[in-house]
């Protein structure tokens, strides 16, 4: 499954109501860890179709940083039945994007 852009309009409907656990990415453009962080995601969504995998993009959804009380990037955190249940912060490998799952 590709990795789906989040907003503030879809959030509910992809995190939310989401009948399967879902990865996401806080991230900018001119972050670097994020930049190394991207592929990382990407293979995480390609390779568990049990996931959903999305990014947001903080500077362009400032809100929805500011409710998860995102202060540094990239930020990966793991919604399951609506509720945020785990939160890593900095760059991770892909073994511990899938601990985190």
């Amino acid at each position: 499954m590709a990795v789906m852009t989040i907003t503030k309009e879809n959030f509910t409907r992809e995190v939310v109501q989401s009948d399967k656990p879902v990865l996401v990415d806080f991230w900018a453009s001119w972050c670097g860890p994020c930049q190394m962080m991207g592929p990382v995601v990407e293979e995480v969504a390609a390779e568990h179709d049990e996931l959903k995998v999305g990014q947001i993009n903080v500077d362009e959804q400032q809100e929805l940083a500011s409710n998860f009380g995102i202060m540094s990037i990239p930020t990966l955190m793991v919604f399951r039945d609506g509720k945020a249940v785990q939160q890593a912060v900095g760059f991770r490998s892909k073994e511990q994007v899938l601990e985190l799952l």
